[in-house]
């Protein structure tokens, strides 16, 4: 005898087709946006070749230190560089440059050098002026038509108030 409610037990599947597609169009767009970027951490640092403690160095190789210090009134008092003095006249900016000059030259560094560097340190004090004026000797000067660069690299020291 046979019911007639009752159906034989089908299955169901799951129709994979469609999912396999889909993770072949993901994979698809994972290769086609991987981008290759430089390895991190691929620093150029420029260590010190070994050498005998009488041996002598170049004044380029650290940075140049310009001190100035101001008076009560905050006009310049006394410009030293690398310990040596130039004096708080006018005219000490000119000797400035002529320094830089001496030390640095007026040829154009070699590829991949950085060149030199100068800190200037300066009273929290000391006018503006005095400090552009600075800045101004030491990063170069205009030869006729031509503009001669001495450094390029400057950076300024924590304020002494």
């Amino acid at each position: 005898m046979r019911i007639r409610g009752e159906r034989g037990a089908e299955k169901n599947q799951l129709n994979m087709t469609s999912m396999i597609d889909v993770v072949f169009l993901l994979l698809i767009f994972f290769v086609m946006t991987f981008k290759i970027v430089e390895m991190e951490g691929d620093f150029s640092v420029r260590m010190p070749l070994a050498s005998d403690a009488a041996a002598v160095t170049d004044p380029t190789d650290l940075p140049l230190k310009l001190r100035m210090t101001a008076d009560a009134n905050g006009n310049l008092s006394s410009m030293l560089l690398n310990d040596s003095s130039l004096g708080n006249d006018p005219a000490a900016f000119d000797r400035l440059r002529a320094s830089i000059v001496d030390i640095v030259g007026t040829t154009a560094p070699i590829e991949g050098d950085e060149g030199p560097e100068i800190e200037i340190d300066a009273d929290y004090s000391l006018r503006y002026e005095n400090v552009i004026r600075a800045f101004t000797a030491v990063s170069g000067y205009k030869d006729g038509n031509q503009i001669v660069k001495l450094i390029e690299k400057v950076k300024f020291a924590k304020p002494r108030m």
